[in-house]
């Protein structure tokens, strides 16, 4: 991997440098899928990275870091190239001070690939409606994450519920993919009309209200969110009419154990992922989730807090 460094640049010739480096390495830009923007505070970058390249090995990228940096230092755009056989694809971290903090679509719009998608990104705090942001404006796709937001997770998902627009989507609800996937599969043996139920969870997890509200929406039945020890979502109840239960709780980090009336309990795998692997799933489609959109704006609906 080739590592470049240009101190007080402009985006311009940070696209001539990605430029000489490709040629330079015999490495065209073909066979880049998309443009995926993460916008990120310096603590939080190196990690950030680390899963952006790794979701970037099933769907290579260009991908653009934009931290902003001190307001009241002069203008100056800093940024780290890298280009090589284990980077897959292209990477750029820039690093804005000044004024230049408020304008940072104009240093990444150049830097875009031509005729790609583009994504972006927060993986802490995320604007209100993200749909609106300068970064945000310029993608198909705007992913955020709840668990980052400091003001507390529920709260952050009533803000997406409020400002929703299309190719919105949150990694709390990604999180979720197994647990839905498995409570569908419970279903596929006729088991009865659902009457209510609870999802226990870490107090403030995210996830927890969001899968709530989808399995309301699709049993339409009440569904409550109690708390438990964790770590993270633990277990899910649904109290059957005729006085059954079906339940499916997790313990550890990669076994659940799943109850059925009149069936002996078994093992599955429902492993916790790791967040490279949540952003590779969101990376698969570029479309809307509409079943994410009635899920949070359900939820946002019934939020008391």
């Amino acid at each position: 991997m080739t590592t470049f460094m240009l101190s007080d640049t402009t985006a311009g010739k940070i696209s001539a440098q990605f430029t000489h480096l490709r040629h330079q390495m015999g490495a065209p830009a073909i066979g880049m899928v998309l443009t995926l923007v993460v916008v990120c505070e310096e603590a939080h970058q190196y990690d950030a990275l680390r899963a952006a390249a790794e979701a970037a090995r099933e769907h290579p990228s260009r991908i653009i870091v934009v931290i902003n940096r001190e307001v009241d230092e002069p203008i100056r755009l800093d940024a780290e190239l890298r280009i090589g056989e284990s980077t897959p694809g292209e990477v750029v971290v820039l690093r804005l001070y000044g004024e230049l903090t408020e304008h940072a679509d104009s240093v990444v719009s150049p830097l875009l690939l031509p005729d790609t998608p583009v994504v972006a990104w927060w993986p802490g705090e995320a604007p209100d409606v993200p749909s609106k942001d300068a970064i945000g404006k310029l993608a198909q796709r705007r992913i955020t994450d709840a668990k980052g937001f400091n003001g507390g997770g529920a709260k952050s998902l009533v803000l997406r519920a409020k400002g929703y627009a299309k190719g919105d989507t949150d990694l709390s609800w990604a999180r979720l993919t197994p647990w839905r996937s498995l409570l569908a599969a419970a279903f596929d043996q006729p088991v009865g009309k659902v009457r209510k139920g609870v999802v226990e969870a870490a107090p403030g997890h995210p996830s927890a209200p969001l899968l709530a509200a989808w399995l309301s929406e699709r049993l339409g039945a009440p569904i409550k969110v109690s708390d438990s020890t964790g770590p993270g979502l633990t277990t899910v109840q649904l109290q059957l009419a005729d006085g059954g239960t079906l339940s499916v709780s997790r313990s550890d980090a990669r076994l659940a154990k799943l109850s059925r009336p009149g069936q002996p309990d078994r093992n599955v795998a429902l492993a916790r992922r790791h967040t490279s692997e949540l952003m590779a799933e969101e990376l698969r489609r570029l479309d809307s989730d509409e079943i994410y959109e009635a899920a949070v704006k359900r939820f946002a609906r019934t939020y008391k807090g």
